[in-house]
């Protein structure tokens, strides 16, 4: 009887159609899973890989009130883009839905409907977040404010991205609606709260107690600092006019809160995958003999830890997860990757300027996967993995083995003689590596398992190395068939075990050897990977160098983000009290020329200048001699406040101001007009 589960459902955290996937959500959930699913079914289990897209909560009116478009515009756009992502990378999800979905929105109510049914909510009339301005209740993201634990003035109304602590909108200080900038007041309003205090002793017991060993310590940690913190209700519905309707009476214009919405998305993608493979999706989720296993980001670790872990022993019929491996985040270049920043390699745009290139990237990520601790993707060190990695050590070992047999025996795998005991040891190590590499697989340590298959690559190199069959071809040309025999077993080895971490290369490498794909337990326990008397097809190049003017395009990518950036997000002085008509007017704005310029003695940041601004030649004392030297000025024309009354700086009488901004840099920039003007020209 086997040790293994019956069958095992995946998922993978469904993204936010607000925008594309990047190689932080790769790093963190999809190409984890994806090794994970791949493997599974290279064991032959039985496998339902699920995941699909996110469609509701604030993120998504957010963005289309951004966009000036839809919800449902943003979310086909976007759901379009990012399914289309997965598909060119490779991502094998055997079902990819939407909750905007008709069988997601049923499920979703359903679910809501039984546990209120049961009694499980508490119904409460709360004040919430209210724009006056705007007419509405603010969804968390709409409210901005000081995070009450870290101090952070740009904390959302649900979570602290600084510190990472989960908020109600309420407890901010000084809250900010991002819909008008107003400061909201509170207003009742009636919803329904999933009582989290209830289930504090059975999560206790089931993750704290039964999970201590098995869980990665970054994922129980967290957990145990939100038990020991004490539990609290948690709304599960919203006042919104985008998502699934609150299915009860008096619950007009409320939606599900998307994070009790979201996570049964598992479930609907499920049913919909089941139907369309003729299969039964219930043993998926409520079989005990099914491993359900969630891929998450360190962000979601509440929400598929303790939340939704309540809401299915709420239900009652569901089994829970065996494991919920989260990774932590990868950084992009010294700085945290941010969608709203464009501080990011988007998927889409990669696949462009690298084309064929998946694996290169997949190899990239894992290799410096943020299994335990935040990790730093570089483009350096993405062109460094492909270069002196898989092209160095995977592909240059396949290319000479591929040539070899290709110049010594036409193509075909030659009679091996007596075996020594190199050529021995090399064999059995051959045969040890599936269950090593599926050792680290089942803990869920990828980059382990990744350096694993390296190793069997670094294997055949140094075995190709220490023989030297081309050296030894006129002595020993018998010697040579078994050499080159065990060095074929290797790159067919490779074939088979890169399947999970480099599915294309494994295809590609899978055509010039001409095999098929096969399960591990199949493909090693026969005498040969490789039979003699196969004929494979000649070399290609697997792993092409990538040259320093494809990654210097990316760094210049990335660096013109950032100045975008700091011109964005420049600190922008708040608007003044407002003042009427009579008083602008007031105000005597002129076109002037600067004559004369020299420093103020001992001042380092004032000049002294003469200025004719068509009314007369007069004397202005400006603080911009940090930022210009006299000779640069002298002759530029600028804006002149020509009424302010005169003020004696350093005993010289200044008579008038001069209009300056500032650039990006935070240099000073002269607010002047944009061809000549005649000195004395009013500005209204």
């Amino acid at each position: 009887m086997s040790d293994f589960p019956k069958r095992y459902t995946v998922t993978a955290a469904l993204p936010y159609t607000n925008g594309p996937i990047h190689i932080g959500h790769l790093a963190g959930v999809y190409v984890p899973a994806d090794i994970y699913s791949r493997y599974l079914r290279l064991q032959g289990r039985d496998v339902a890989f699920i995941c699909g897209s996110d469609e509701h909560g604030v993120a998504i009116s957010m963005k289309a009130k951004k966009e000036g478009i839809s919800p449902q515009e943003v979310i086909d756009k976007y759901d379009g883009i990012i399914k289309q992502s997965f598909i060119d990378f490779g991502i094998s999800f055997d079902n990819y839905s939407r909750t905007s979905a008709k069988i997601h929105h049923e499920t979703a109510a359903n679910f809501f409907r039984k546990l209120y049914d049961q009694g499980d909510f508490i119904e409460e009339t709360t004040e919430q977040l209210y724009d006056e301005k705007a007419s509405q209740f603010l969804a968390d993201r709409f409210v901005t404010g000081t995070c009450p634990k870290c101090s952070n003035p740009e904390a959302y109304g649900d979570q602290c991205e600084k510190c990472g602590s989960s908020l109600n909108a309420t407890d901010l200080i000084h809250p900010k609606s991002t819909i008008t900038g107003t400061t909201p007041i509170l207003k009742a309003t009636k919803h329904w709260f999933l009582p989290l205090d209830r289930y504090e002793e059975f999560l206790k017991e089931w993750i704290l107690e039964g999970h201590k060993n098995d869980w990665k310590p970054n994922v129980y940690g967290q957990v145990k600092s939100w038990i020991d913190d004490g539990l609290k209700p948690r709304a599960v519905t919203r006042d919104l006019d985008w998502g699934i309707d609150v299915p009860v009476k008096g619950a007009d214009g409320k939606k599900l809160y998307v994070w009790f919405d979201a996570p049964i998305g598992y479930i609907s993608s499920t049913k919909e995958w089941a139907q369309k493979e003729g299969k039964d999706w219930e043993p998926y989720w409520k079989d005990r003999d099914t491993k359900l296993v969630h891929f998450i980001g360190k962000d979601n670790i509440v929400f598929h830890c303790i939340i939704f872990p309540a809401m299915l022993k709420a239900e009652g019929s569901y089994i829970l997860p065996d494991n919920v491996p989260a990774n932590e985040f990868l950084n992009l270049e010294g700085n945290k990757l941010s969608t709203s920043k464009n501080w990011a390699v988007w998927l889409h745009e990669y696949l462009i300027d690298f084309p064929n290139k998946q694996d290169v990237l997949r190899y990239a990520l894992t290799a410096n996967a943020p299994e335990t601790k935040d990790n730093d993707f570089t483009w350096k060190d993405f062109q460094a993995r492909n270069n002196n990695e898989l092209a160095a050590i995977f592909g240059n070992f396949i290319n000479r083995v591929i040539v070899l047999t290709h110049k010594y025996y036409q193509g075909e795998v030659p009679q091996f003689g007596e075996f020594t005991a190199e050529d021995l040891q090399v064999l059995a190590e051959l045969k040890a590596y599936p269950a090593v590499i599926a050792s680290s697989i089942e803990r869920y340590r990828f980059r382990e398992a990744q350096g694993e298959l390296m190793n069997v690559a670094r294997l055949g190199n140094k075995y190709l190395a220490d023989e030297e069959p081309w050296k030894m071809l006129k002595e020993n040309p018998e010697r040579v068939k078994t050499q080159m025999y065990v060095a074929l077993q290797v790159a067919a080895a490779l074939a088979f075990l890169s399947e999970p971490f480099l599915p294309f290369t494994a295809t590609k490498l899978r055509s010039i050897l001409q095999i098929n794909s096969d399960n591990w337990e199949n493909a090693f326990s026969k005498e040969s990977l490789l039979p003699v008397g196969h004929f494979i097809n000649p070399a290609e190049i697997l792993f092409a160098q990538i040259e320093d003017d494809a990654i210097q395009y990316q760094v210049d990518k990335l660096e013109a983000t950032k100045k975008a950036n700091v011109m964005t997000n420049a600190n922008i002085v708040p608007q003044k009290d407002a003042i009427s008509f009579d008083d602008f007017s007031k105000i005597d704005l002129r076109v002037g020329t600067i004559l004369e310029a020299e420093k103020m003695p001992k001042a380092d940041k004032l000049l002294v200048l003469k200025v004719d601004t068509g009314i007369d030649v007069r004397t202005i004392v400006s603080g911009i001699a940090e930022h210009f030297t006299p000779e640069e000025v002298i002759g530029k024309q600028v804006t002149v406040l020509v009424n302010l009354a005169p003020r004696a700086l350093r005993g010289v009488e200044s008579q008038g101001m001069l209009l300056l901004t500032s650039n990006a840099e935070g240099k000073l920039v002269f607010v002047n007009p944009d061809t000549q003007v005649p000195n004395g020209h009013t500005i209204n």
